[in-house]
């Protein structure tokens, strides 16, 4: 073999003369011939040291891709206003189609509907690209059922009874960060109304949400979404939510207890008996409890309770489980509802508008129903709520005020409660490990 190579070789300057092609693959030959010598004579001195940089780069996000169908449904979501008529409902909902502002405002099914309606709750619409609605979920009554007005496959548009062979519940989980209020971070979480609302009674026992919410506070939740073939029509229970306030995290699931669904600290303490700060949801403190001068009579005067100002309408809730010891008009307070608790406990709900219906002394409530609506009844200047504490018939300040809370879970119960809670739980500290991640990034 060498000595063929070393012929080959010698006869190239005559085979380059006379064969101009050939110049090109011997350059090549030879080449590859050198780089061979060349990688030989290299010796390795142990493994090649490469130099690495690590490079971030952002990437812009894919193009949003659209439907060109005019015709693709959405499913919208707002919370009603005080004041609000099927027009105004339209109007915010986008919806354009005349047949069904006339089903909602002149059929006898859609005006017993709008009545019902109340200030605070939520609305969903389906509705068509062109402003057609397909269908329409109003809550009615005081237990979450919602009347579902749809239209059918002839087109046209009538209150469907629900049929609990096609419902179906689904779990949801959202977590909001607090940037400016309470409302804008539930609203960016697209955390629906009814479970907002259900977080602040939740919490309402251990936060102040007038003035304990701080900026950079967050809350999880994990909830029940009822689907109707497919569609969202109303919220369920929430299962577990945490609200972490100014650092500290605060934990409530829920737990069967014999025949009783009740909320528990995570640490097995029931709120069932305990007492919500506020009576009111979204509301704002307008006038302290102590020495003030009264805006009507313009002198001093002590206020024995404080004010929260809210729209005419607003449900008014009970802040504890108690018996109606009076509901009717009593001088200034105008119309007013006392409610009897245990520990000669006492809570006074006053200038309201009316009461809940079929509400009467001596009737049972529970924390969280729905008793009356704010007004501007008696010696008010404009609508809001004037809410007292009474311990012992002596008026103390609602918000300072200690209140009884319930017993805790103990031994077997005890046990039980955290076995069955873990797993909730677990998905909120997975929740939080995500975000301190994502902030850490």
């Amino acid at each position: 073999m060498q000595t063929r190579k070393t012929r080959i070789l010698a006869e190239l300057p005559t085979q380059l003369l006379t064969r101009p092609r050939a110049w090109a693959l011997t350059g090549v030959v030879g080449v590859s011939l050198l780089g061979v010598v060349a990688a030989i004579a290299v010796p390795q001195q142990g493994p090649a040291q490469i130099a690495t940089q690590s490079v971030t780069e952002r990437l812009p996000a894919p193009p949003a891709v659209t439907s060109t169908s005019g015709d693709l449904p959405f499913v919208s979501e707002l919370r009603v206003q005080s004041g609000d008529t099927a027009q105004t409902l339209f109007r915010r909902l986008r919806i354009d189609d005349p047949e069904a502002l006339a089903f909602l405002s002149e059929s006898h099914a859609g005006r017993q509907t709008l009545r019902q309606l109340r200030a605070g709750r939520s609305i969903t619409a389906v509705v068509h690209g062109d402003g057609r609605l397909q269908s329409f979920s109003l809550p009615v009554g005081q237990d979450g059922e919602r009347v579902l007005i749809e239209r059918g496959a002839d087109g046209r548009l009538a209150v469907r009874e629900r049929d609990d062979d096609a419902l179906a519940t689904l779990v949801e989980m959202r977590s909001g960060v607090i940037r400016s209020s309470l409302f804008a971070a539930t609203d960016a979480a697209d955390l629906p109304d009814e479970v907002a609302n259900k977080l602040i009674e939740l919490f309402g026992t251990e936060i102040d949400f007038h003035a304990d919410l701080r900026k950079g506070d967050r809350f999880n939740v994990i909830y029940e979404v009822i689907h109707d073939r497919g569609t969202p029509v109303r919220t369920g229970r929430i299962l577990a939510a945490e609200f972490i306030n100014q650092g500290r995290s605060h934990v409530v699931v829920l737990h069967q207890r014999a025949d009783k669904e009740q909320y528990y600290s995570a640490d097995g303490r029931s709120l069932g008996q305990a007492f919500l700060r506020s009576p009111l949801e979204f509301s704002r403190v307008t006038s302290s409890f102590g020495g003030r001068i009264h805006p009507i009579l313009n002198r001093a005067r002590d206020h024995k309770g404080v004010d929260f100002g809210a729209p005419t309408g607003t449900p008014v809730k009970a802040t504890s489980d108690g018996v109606v010891e009076f509901a009717g008009t009593q001088r200034g307070y105008g119309n007013l509802i006392v409610l009897q608790h245990r520990g000669k406990i006492a809570t006074a709900y006053a200038h309201l508008h009316g009461f809940a219906r079929n509400l009467r002394e001596g009737q049972e409530v529970s924390q969280g129903d729905i008793i009356g609506y704010v007004g501007t009844t008696g010696m008010s200047t404009g609508p809001h709520l004037h809410y007292e504490v009474r311990i012992d018939g002596e008026a103390l300040d609602p918000m300072t005020v200690e209140l009884p809370i319930a017993n805790a879970l103990e031994g077997h119960e005890l046990q039980a409660f955290k076995r069955d809670t873990a797993p909730l739980l677990h998905r909120f500290a997975l929740l939080n490990r995500d975000t301190q991640l994502a902030r850490a990034d």
